[in-house]
């Protein structure tokens, strides 16, 4: 059985590697996994109940600071009170300190003050070295253990001091840092609606939206979340859709339109009729697909993680290199051995172990913020490397929604309006898209007689005495051209057209601009598919294709060393959206087989969004690698000159607490990025 805790208290991504590390080898305990910025611990057990109790006493052993919430906790003052004992502790110690180092004190009063003053900065960061120590873990913890005990042994008691003083200052803006980086993610899923109020016996009953029917309706007012997807029935109103799509401007919708779960109504009383369950709504799927984001990591956090492992160990074993080697070359065992504590405090991982994975955790919730939900950050790794982007046409570059383009009469008796009443007629009884849109503009029919449906042809119906067939016998027109008989003979013939979206074109455009090539895969007629891919700017398209002959099609492309995304909707594009190395697909009209499929989910339907996407996925890479330059050549720098003895141990304390403040400060760019605003490298793109 899968389990789901929350854990509190970790500000400290190598701590937390350790700790999943740990609650892994207690028995009964499988694939425990700890998501560092969303403070989320899931394992799987076969006994919770135990496995919960040995987490939690395990926990209070090796991280005494960090809770495992199991029930739920409405307290949010723990945080508050962890940093005012904190800094409590950091104001005694250093009081202690001075009073130890600038007053004049008999030497066992002045050891008793200097003890104290260490343990009361450093406490925490001791007992956890030592206790990690005996579980054989070598982690930063240790290095300024090592270190303030090595500048007490050579008489450096200032900088021994001084060192876990600003390691704890750091510690400290390093935890606000990162809690408010997880405030900021936590609010793009605050779209979560709380209860229902649904209309029961005509009575309003609040309740919670899995407890809700299809088909029951819905009482919203104004200032409410949507609760469930469904189809206004009664009432209109602007509707605030920001939260799902990323989109500021609100929308009118009106009786008769579709509202997504997660909206919020500004200014008017809806009825809503339900038309999913909550977990098939919109909301629902996109809270599973941000929960389970960072399942999926990227190569380059990958990387670091396993790097971090042994980083440490490796420190520990260059360093007392360089104590050997500044001992045998000065033959000064104190300057040799303060050398060699300066390498241990520069090379702490904290500012990659915590910046890597929170910059493209920012990214993902960003992209998220935007309407675009990315199911890991490999996914995110891979959209910076796209070449190629191919696009189903029906659904995806167009709405998929057809319109009466004209009405040709070849009976002269016969009005236009008399043509589109007659193929109403049989139309309404038909299931074929192009007939819904047949109905929508006839309005009222009456009803007919001996009404038979031909697969694959059209309706035919007896009407005032006539026969009448509506469909399509003519195979040399148009497959969205409807054709309507009388008596066998062609009276009139309707030509429908698949409306493009009005930011398909805008898509095209902003791809070309960031360098990719468009491909259009279409099962249309192929004068259809051509005016489209011309319409809207498509460097290639292909016409008449069969789910396998997309898929062949794309076989081909990756032959040949492309990197391809492919973007659809319906449930003839799974096998496309998984062979693709990075599937797209639509999340309102998408079919629950082709968003499975895919590894984007575009929630609106949106196709400007895959743009966004790749804007987003690109400033964030970029933000990954400025952190690891900035934190490696930071690093090098000050080991360099701390072995030449340039500098001293204080110095080395700031490189390594301020650039790991940096690069978290850094890493909460990627989550402030407007991908909308964004000045492409070839010319402005206004996207």
């Amino acid at each position: 059985m899968k389990k789901v805790v929350k854990i509190q208290g970790l500000d400290c991504a190598n701590c937390a590697k350790f700790l999943e590390g740990e609650i892994n080898k207690i028995q009964g305990v499988e694939n425990a996994k700890i998501e560092f910025v969303k403070q989320k611990l899931e394992f799987e057990s076969d006994n919770i109940d135990k496995s919960i109790e040995d987490i939690i006493s395990l926990t209070r052993k090796v991280e005494p600071d960090v809770k495992i919430l199991y029930k739920i906790d409405k307290n949010t003052s723990k945080f508050s009170k962890q940093l005012f004992f904190n800094i409590l502790m950091l104001v005694l110690g250093v009081a202690i300190g001075c009073c130890a180092l600038f007053i004049s004190l008999p030497i066992w009063a002045f050891w008793i003050l200097f003890v104290a003053s260490a343990l009361c900065l450093g406490y925490k960061t001791y007992y956890k070295a030592i206790t990690q120590l005996f579980r054989g873990v070598v982690n930063e913890n240790m290095l300024l253990t090592i270190s303030v005990v090595g500048a007490s042994i050579i008489g450096e008691y200032m900088e021994g001091l001084m060192v876990i003083a600003l390691y704890s200052i750091g510690k400290i803006f390093e935890g606000l840092a990162v809690d408010n980086s997880r405030k900021s993610i936590a609010k793009l899923v605050e779209l979560q609606p709380e209860y229902a109020v649904v209309l029961r016996n005509d009575q309003e009953v609040k309740c919670n939206p899995s407890e809700v029917n299809v088909g029951e309706i819905l009482f919203i007012k104004p200032g409410e979340k949507v609760a469930l997807d469904g189809v206004i029935i009664e009432g209109s109103s602007s509707i605030n859709t920001q939260s799902l799509t990323g989109e500021s401007v609100p929308i009118t919708l009106k009786e008769g339109d579709e509202i997504l779960s997660g909206s919020i109504v500004i200014d008017g009383i809806l009825k809503v009729k339900v038309s999913k369950v909550y977990n098939e709504s919109t909301v629902s799927k996109i809270m599973n697909l941000i929960e389970n984001a960072s399942a999926n990591k990227s190569k380059t956090e990958t990387t670091i993680s396993k790097l971090t492992k042994w980083y440490t160990l490796g420190v520990v074993i260059v360093a007392l290199a360089v104590w050997g080697i500044v001992w045998a070359v000065t033959k000064n065992f104190d300057l040799a051995l303060y050398r060699g504590l300066i390498f241990l405090v520069v090379s702490c991982p904290c500012a990659f172990a915590i910046s890597v994975p929170l910059s493209y955790f920012s990214g993902l919730g960003n992209a998220s913020k935007n309407g675009v939900l990315i199911k890991g950050s490999n996914y995110l790794d891979l959209l910076t490397k796209l070449n190629v982007v191919a696009f189903d046409k029906t659904g995806t570059l167009t709405t998929g929604e057809f319109v009466i383009e004209k009405i040709v009469v070849k009976d002269e008796k016969r009005s236009e309006q008399e043509i589109l009443y007659l193929a109403g007629l049989g139309e309404q009884y038909s299931l074929h898209p192009l007939a819904k849109s047949i109905v929508k503009a006839c309005g009222e029919l009456k009803d007919v007689d001996f009404v038979s449906e031909k697969a694959g042809e059209g309706v035919e119906f007896n009407y005032n005495n006539k026969k009448y067939f509506v469909g399509s016998r003519n195979k040399e027109l148009k497959n969205t051209t409807v054709e309507v008989y009388e008596n066998n003979k062609v009276i009139g013939e309707i030509y429908l057209k698949d409306c493009i979206k009005n930011t398909s074109k805008q898509t095209c455009e902003g791809l070309k601009v960031l360098g990719l090539s468009t491909i259009l895969l279409s099962g249309d007629k192929e004068e259809s598919v051509k005016l489209t891919a011309n319409e809207i700017g498509i460097d290639k398209s292909y016409a008449k294709l069969l789910p396998q002959d997309k898929y062949e099609y794309l076989k081909r492309l990756k032959q040949e060393k492309k990197i391809i995304g492919y973007v659809g909707d319906g449930i003839n594009d799974a096998p496309s959206l998984m062979l693709a190395d990075i599937g797209i697909s639509m999340g309102i009209n998408g079919s629950p087989a082709s968003i499975e499929a895919s590894d984007v989910v575009l929630v609106d339907d949106n196709p400007i969004k895959v743009v966004k996407a790749i804007k987003i996925s690109k400033f964030t890479k970029t933000i990954v690698w400025q952190n690891i330059i900035l934190s490696a050549l930071v690093k090098l720098v000050f080991l360099v000159l701390g072995a030449v003895g340039v500098t001293g141990m204080l110095w080395a304390v700031f490189a390594d607490v301020g650039v790991t403040l940096l690069a978290i400060l850094n890493s909460m760019r990627a989550l402030k990025y407007n991908p909308n605003k964004q000045k492409c490298h070839k010319k402005q793109c206004n996207l």
